[in-house]
């Protein structure tokens, strides 16, 4: 049977269909209007129709499910509306081909209905939006009985997960990546592009135009402090001072990642010598990780919902920090997310990073951010909740918590044998 999908690749496109066939594993970072979506669509729509294995498997995920239905949805609909005997199921985002391929669409937003599925080839669209867990505990683990492959596309937002599997991929023989800036394309045209840099300032359109990763982001809360920051020669190499007492910061994740930031107030200046994250363990770990690091501990700050008991247990996390001999506890005053921001803001100004063991903290801090209301095109008052929250949240708790020590002198100590 000869099939014809009414899709014509620009040159630029096919030759990225075709280093695609070739390799496992890809990163593609793209420009704006390149036409990613369509040419990864249509990837994955050729690809299930030819695969001759039993019940092929084929995924496009975008950050949102709605983003998938809205865009995606219709481009698959488009490409697949001549071809005979194939079932559309509109309700899951699904087409089932003759040959017993399936193709579906998901989104990040719930990655977790992957789970328990296998496919030959994944397709992750604006890889930069995901969930720092989504890829690593769900949607690679996918792949893996039959070998399947995973191809990574999007626009920078920052040095985040996708700017590490672009350096990732650079560096590894197995995988294939390319970077496509509208300088460099030549898809639009210059008049336009000089009118859209225009509009919206060098910052986000070296970003979203060419490519930039290191571009300030837009609706970044932090972005002068950080920026200053650099500019200063703040961020660099900041030596632990066994003499001076460590201030632990958490924000504690539920099903999520939990964030420390480890600092020494010495006078006006506040040295952050280090950061850990991590996800989808017990309090135990971060116990074990606070004895492995070593410093001499002086205070923990620790948010107010620490106090809070669980069903399962009956125990409140505070109680559980205690037994594992976490104490010298504070609990962060609670506050208005806006005025923690602001609180943060001015700490910032007296801040000293570790480059190196701050890394993804420092990266968190320059990228936390505004949600932005894709229908009324404005911020909206509150923070985008993603990877960098919690790493943003735990630094909140810590200015906050300090700001009480500075205008009220010594905190109270909280532990279960009453105040210290």
């Amino acid at each position: 049977m000869h099939i014809e999908i009414p899709y014509h690749p620009r040159p630029l496109q096919q030759s990225l269909h075709n280093e695609l066939a070739q390799k496992r594993w890809s990163v593609v970072v793209c420009h704006r209007r390149f036409g990613k979506t369509v040419m990864a669509i249509n990837h994955l729509l050729r690809d299930a129709i030819l695969n001759t294995k039993p019940n092929p498997r084929y995924a496009y995920i975008a950050p949102t499910y709605r983003q998938a239905k809205a865009v995606a949805w219709d481009y698959a609909l488009e490409y697949t509306r001549d071809i005979p005997h194939i079932k559309v199921n509109h309700s899951e985002l699904r087409i089932d081909f003759p040959n017993g391929a399936r193709f579906r669409l998901f989104g990040g937003d719930n990655y977790n209905a992957i789970r328990g599925l296998f496919f030959d080839h994944v397709c992750i669209d604006e890889f930069a939006d995901f969930p720092a867990s989504a890829y690593p505990t769900v949607i690679r683990p996918a792949t893996v009985d039959r070998k399947g492959k995973i191809t990574i596309i999007g626009t920078p937002k920052g040095k985040n997960e996708f700017w590490e599997m672009y350096e990732y991929a650079k560096s590894h023989k197995d995988w294939w990546c390319k970077m496509f800036k509208a300088s460099d394309t030549d898809i639009l045209d210059k008049a336009e592009l000089k009118e859209a840099k225009a509009a919206m300032g060098e910052d986000r359109y070296e970003q979203e135009f060419e490519c930039s990763f290191e571009a300030a982001i837009q609706g970044a809360y932090y972005a002068m402090e950080m920026k200053t920051a650099t500019q200063d020669k703040r961020i660099t190499k900041v030596p632990y001072d066994p003499s001076v007492g460590v201030t632990v910061s958490w924000d504690l994740g539920i099903g999520d990642s939990t964030s420390l930031w480890f600092a020494q107030f010495v006078g006006q200046e506040i040295r952050i010598i280090d950061f850990y994250e991590m996800s989808g363990v017990g309090l135990d770990h971060y116990a074990k990780v606070l004895d492995e690091k070593g410093y001499h501990y002086k205070e923990h700050i620790l948010p107010h919902d620490v106090k809070v008991k669980e069903l399962g247990t009956g125990k409140s996390r505070l109680e559980t920090l205690d037994a594992l001999g976490v104490n010298n506890i504070s609990i962060a005053p609670k506050l208005s997310i806006d005025d923690g921001i602001q609180s943060a803001r001015s700490m910032l100004n007296r801040c000293w990073f570790d480059e190196e063991k701050c890394g993804r903290g420092i990266e968190a801090l320059r990228q936390y951010r505004r949600e932005f209301d894709e229908k009324n095109k404005s911020w909206r008052g509150r923070p985008l909740h993603d990877w960098t929250s919690h790493a943003a949240d735990s630094f909140r708790y810590m200015s906050v918590g300090r700001r009480e020590v500075q205008e009220w002198g010594e905190p109270i100590k909280r532990n279960l044998r009453g105040i210290a």
